[in-house]
């Protein structure tokens, strides 16, 4: 009125100059640190495609002079590479799927059943993460050696079957934020304990197990001691070993070595991205009671 026209609310107000220079400058700080992050990624992928005595020329020179190509196919001619990668992929997959059923069982008796003694064994079950897994490797494979395991995947994939110190501390966390009220509503509707980690924990859990899935997937794709020291025959190592072979005590083949690493990441991208939303969520929440 009389010309005057109303005064604009300061939720409709433009962002002032400091918070859009705070904006961009985190934007920025961040580019900058995924940019590093990449970087040695970067230089893997443009090193497969070099000769051997580029790899250290100096001063360095990122790209290639001649894109090799070949390199690749030569990573598949310099070992049975489907093999490897078929044998990893098995050990990791049965891994995950061990933590994850033994993991969660175990979770739920320590964070929602009531036992005796339960929490000086939660106590002692978190001690186990203090043990380096290098002081283990000689009893264990005394033992796996009186089974006659040694030479076969099972001393690998079975121990995941028993459950995980980090694990079952990881989905523990997350199913004490569970309010209880689910569980006396189940008891109420005739549910018994097994019935309600099934139906009720499991599937709230999602985030929580994406996020156990992709650390022990990776764990075990990567994994190097332990097939080089129960795994004796050639066809079945796994891809981690197939990769040691291209570093000699004399010489390396270092852009064969740079394209099997390469291919030897993509399975660990792909579940990764697959379970890019769980995971996120999961590290959030796992975190939040203990």
């Amino acid at each position: 009125m009389n010309g005057i026209l109303p005064s604009v609310p300061k939720s409709h107000k433009s962002p002032s100059g400091w918070k859009i220079a705070r904006t961009v400058l985190e934007y920025t700080v961040i580019a900058f640190g995924a940019f590093l992050i990449l970087l040695p990624f970067i230089w893997m992928f443009l090193s497969s495609f070099k000769l051997n005595a580029e790899i250290f020329v100096y001063p360095p020179r990122w790209l290639p002079t001649e894109w090799r190509w070949q390199n690749y196919l030569r990573v598949l001619d310099a070992m049975p590479f489907s093999t490897f990668t078929f044998n990893s992929l098995k050990i990791s997959t049965l891994c995950v799927i061990g933590q994850l059923l033994s993991c969660s069982l175990a979770a739920f008796a320590f964070a929602r059943l009531k036992f005796p003694g339960r929490d000086v064994m939660f106590t002692v079950w978190l001690a186990c993460l203090m043990i380096p897994t290098q002081v283990l490797i000689i009893p264990l494979y005394a033992i796996y050696n009186a089974f006659g395991w040694t030479d076969t995947h099972l001393p690998l994939i079975l121990p995941n079957f028993f459950g995980g110190a980090f694990g079952t501390f990881l989905l523990r966390q997350f199913f004490m934020t569970v309010p209880k009220d689910f569980d006396d509503a189940a008891t109420i509707d005739g549910a018994t304990k097994l019935q309600i980690f099934w139906h009720i924990y499991l599937p709230m859990a999602k985030p929580a197990l994406a996020t156990l899935a992709v650390f022990v997937f990776m764990a075990n794709w990567n994994d190097l001691l332990g097939p080089i020291i129960y795994l004796t025959s050639y066809e079945k190592m796994t891809l981690s070993v197939g990769l040691a072979f291209f570093k000699g005590q004399y010489m390396t083949d270092w852009p064969l070595l740079m394209a099997g690493a390469l291919i030897s990441i993509v399975p660990i991208t792909l579940v990764y991205l697959f379970a890019q939303r769980y995971f996120v969520k999961g590290v959030v929440l796992s975190g939040v009671k203990g």
